[in-house]
C-alpha cells in the first residue's frame, strides 16, 4: 500500500468475442476469413504453373488430380468463398473510398458496388473466353 491508498490496476477490456457483439464486425471478420479461400486458390494456381513448367507428364498427373471428385468439391467450396469475398469487397468499397464526385454530384454507394461487381464479372468472362479458346 502506498501513501496515496491502495494500488490501482489499469482497466483491461476483455478481447474475447469482441467481433461477435456487432453485426458490422461479424461481416468484417467473415470477409477477412474468406481471404483464406483466395489464398488457397492462389496456391492451387501456383502448383498448376509449377506442374506445367515440369513438363507434359507432370501436367497430366496434375490434371488427373484436378478431376478427382474431392478436388472438384474443394473447387466448388473455393468458388463460393471467392464469390462471397468478391461481393463483400465491393460492398465495403464505398465505405473505404474517399467521396467520388462526377458532374458535381457524389457517386452513390450502390453505383460504386455495382460498377465494381460488373468490372469483376466482365474480367472473369474475358478470362473464361480466352481460356476456352486456348483449350480448343
Amino acid at each position: 500500500m502506498s501513501a496515496r491508498g491502495p494500488a490501482r490496476r489499469p482497466f483491461v477490456r476483455s478481447m474475447e468475442g469482441w467481433w461477435r457483439k456487432n453485426p458490422y464486425f461479424i461481416e468484417y471478420m467473415v470477409h477477412e476469413g474468406t481471404a483464406l479461400f483466395v489464398a488457397a486458390y492462389a496456391l492451387i494456381l501456383l502448383i498448376s504453373i509449377t506442374c506445367l513448367a515440369r513438363g507434359e507428364a507432370a501436367w497430366n498427373q496434375w490434371l488427373a488430380v484436378l478431376t478427382n471428385p474431392l478436388c472438384i468439391f474443394v473447387h466448388v467450396l473455393l468458388l463460393v468463398g471467392f464469390l462471397y469475398h468478391t461481393w463483400t469487397w465491393f460492398n465495403i468499397m464505398p465505405r473505404t473510398l474517399p467521396p467520388i464526385i462526377m458532374n458535381g454530384a457524389r457517386v452513390t454507394a450502390a453505383t460504386i458496388t455495382r460498377t465494381g461487381l460488373a468490372a469483376a464479372l466482365i474480367a472473369s468472362l474475358i478470362i473464361f473466353i480466352i481460356a476456352a479458346s486456348l483449350a480448343s
